[in-house]
C-alpha cells in the first residue's frame, strides 16, 4: 500500500508540537518526599526584555546557574547563584558598559494547594506548576533589581564637557572655554584683538 500523499499546507509533526522551555525544570527526579534534593548546574540564553533604560543583558547572553532544589513541605526551595553578562552606556560619558553580575537567589515554589498559595497574594508567590517549574521569571526579576538605573564607566567618571561634548577624564585638567553673556554673543567678535576691520567706504587714515 502506498504511502498518503503529503497535503500541501499541513502542518508538519515538529510544526504541532510546542516550543520547549529551556527554563523550564522536571521534578518527576526530585519527587515530594521533604528533604530530597538536586543539583542543578547548567546554562541558558538570556530571554529578550531584561533590562533598564541604559543597562541590560543582552539577548541571547549565556546565563549560569548554579542551584540547589529540595523539596519541602509547602513545595520546592531553590537557593543558588546566577552569573549574568551586562551592556549598557555609562551615564556619565556615554562609553559602553560590560559587568558581570554575580548573584544570590532563593524561592519558594508552592504547590497548587498549600498553605503558602492560600495565604498569600497572587503576585506573591510562585507555583509549581505540574511536575515543573519555570526559573526564568525568578531569575529575571533578581537580575533587574539589581540593575543600576545610573550604570557609570568607573566611579569617579567626569562625565562630558558641557562646551564641547568631549569626555572631561580624556582632556587636560586646564580645560576650558570662555563663557560669553547670550546677550552680548554678537559683539564678542567685533572686539577681539584683530578681529576688527575696515567698514567699506570709511576713508582712509592720514
Amino acid at each position: 500500500m502506498s504511502a498518503a500523499p503529503h497535503r500541501s499546507g499541513a502542518a508538519s509533526p515538529d510544526a504541532r508540537r510546542p516550543a520547549v522551555n529551556p527554563w523550564a525544570v522536571e521534578l518527576r527526579e526530585l519527587g515530594r518526599r521533604a528533604g530530597s534534593m538536586q543539583e542543578l548546574d547548567r546554562t541558558l540564553p538570556a530571554p529578550a526584555g531584561w533590562r533598564l533604560e541604559l543597562i541590560g543583558v543582552p539577548e541571547g547572553a549565556p546565563v549560569h546557574l548554579r542551584l540547589r532544589l529540595e523539596s519541602v513541605m509547602e513545595g520546592v526551595l531553590v537557593s543558588g547563584d546566577v552569573e549574568v553578562p551586562v551592556e549598557g552606556q555609562c551615564a556619565r560619558c556615554l562609553d559602553p558598559v560590560e559587568d558581570t553580575l554575580e548573584l544570590d537567589v532563593q524561592e519558594l515554589y508552592a504547590y497548587s494547594g498549600s498553605t503558602t498559595e492560600a495565604t498569600s497574594e497572587e503576585d506573591e508567590v510562585r507555583l509549581v506548576e505540574g511536575e515543573r517549574i519555570d526559573l526564568e521569571p525568578m531569575v529575571r526579576d533578581t537580575v533587574v533589581l539589581a540593575l543600576p538605573l545610573s550604570p557609570t564607566c568607573s566611579e569617579d567618571c567626569a562625565g562630558l564637557c558641557s562646551g564641547c561634548g568631549q569626555r572631561l577624564d580624556d582632556l587636560p585638567d586646564d580645560h576650558s572655554h570662555e563663557l560669553v553673556d547670550p546677550r552680548w554673543a554678537g559683539l564678542a567678535g567685533r572686539f577681539t584683538t584683530g578681529a576688527v576691520t575696515d567698514r567699506p567706504g570709511d576713508p582712509e587714515e592720514n
